[in-house]
């Protein structure tokens, strides 16, 4: 068995056969007993707490307890549903106060009949002018409704496939 026998003469060899639960203090050899070894207690702990858990109610309460500093702050409406029922706050009446247009901009009516124009001119239909330029018909739609907001690509785009100049002084 590869067990070495400690050669004590006081009789406890067949301790270190049967392997007793005392052999190691009758018969250190036995298992490579080392004089050089720590034996010192290991002691595992959990890991730290996360900031989640050290807001935790346990948590608070336990480091009042203790008597540690604990350090709290109220949230501005935390927990409450005022906002919602507030009559006017300082943003409302801010907002109401605003008179600035925010509307986007919109394709001008001159650049729809322009692209409308070049269009047939070319006796091409919106899909076929879509497939021309890789955009999808509802892009040359919008455009020709005046709904589309207006991007400078596309507008190159329709240029180049219609030959026409749509942008800028004619």
């Amino acid at each position: 068995m590869g067990i070495e026998k400690c050669g004590d003469q006081t009789g406890h060899e067949k301790a270190c056969d049967r392997l007793e639960w005392n052999f190691l203090e009758k018969c250190p050899l036995a298992f490579g007993f080392n004089e050089e070894w720590d034996w010192e207690p290991v002691v595992l702990r959990k890991k730290a707490p996360t900031a989640a858990a050290k807001k935790d109610e346990k948590a608070v309460n336990a480091a009042r307890r203790s008597g540690a500093d604990i350090e709290t702050v109220k949230k501005y409406n935390a927990g409450t549903n005022k906002a919602a029922s507030s009559s006017t706050s300082f943003n409302t009446k801010r907002l109401d106060d605003d008179t600035e247009n925010l509307a986007h901009e919109r394709v001008p009516t001159e650049l729809k009949k322009a692209i409308m124009q070049a269009r047939t001119d070319k006796k091409l239909t919106q899909a076929q002018l879509a497939q021309l330029i890789n955009e999808k018909p509802q892009v040359i739609q919008e455009y020709e409704s005046g709904k589309a907001i207006p991007n400078q690509q596309i507008l190159g785009k329709l240029e180049r496939a219609l030959g026409a100049k749509l942008r800028g002084k004619k």
